[in-house]
């Protein structure tokens, strides 16, 4: 798997974010029946000053978030509920899934106030970015529920209670 790391914020060295990453990247990949070993996918661990720009840059939204994912492609599915297409490898065999920003500050104040560890709140949002990455998405009803329904079993496999 090829999994880039950009560490902006000192602070996530302590987690330590790259075998979170490396965990969670490749126990969802597996799930979905996808071979890390041809994935690319580049993970920034900012901060939330970083992360507050680029999703006024992106998403018109002027405030930090706690995960933000740019797919390398559009998988959505046409219809509400319908499985996401599935990601093609290049001439090379590999498949390039997109980028994934993490902003520190919101990712420990959520966990803090959802009584969460950072590791399993952290595990969970780099998995559910990798699944926006693979098309999945929430803002239609049946999509969020197979979302979720997938977000936790992927999680149950690392140990993690379902975060909803």
């Amino acid at each position: 798997m090829a999994l880039e790391i950009v560490i902006e914020d000192a602070r996530w060295a302590d987690l330590p974010i790259d075998a979170v990453a490396d965990q969670a990247v490749a126990r969802a990949l597996t799930h979905l029946g996808l071979d890390p070993a041809a994935c690319e996918i580049a993970l920034l661990a900012c901060d939330d000053a970083r992360i507050a720009v680029l999703n006024a840059d992106f998403r018109g939204k002027a405030q930090p978030t706690n995960v933000l994912s740019w797919p390398a492609e559009d998988l959505t599915a046409e219809t509400d509920g319908g499985a996401p297409l599935t990601p093609q490898a290049d001439p090379g065999g590999e498949i390039a899934l997109g980028d994934i920003a993490i902003a520190w500050e919101t990712c420990a104040r959520e966990a803090a106030e959802q009584g969460k560890t950072l590791k399993d709140h952290v595990t969970h949002l780099i998995v559910h970015g990798l699944l926006h990455l693979l098309g999945y998405d929430h803002l239609r009803d049946r999509d969020a529920t197979m979302m979720e329904e997938l977000e936790a079993r992927i999680l149950g496999t690392m140990g993690i209670d379902d975060p909803y």
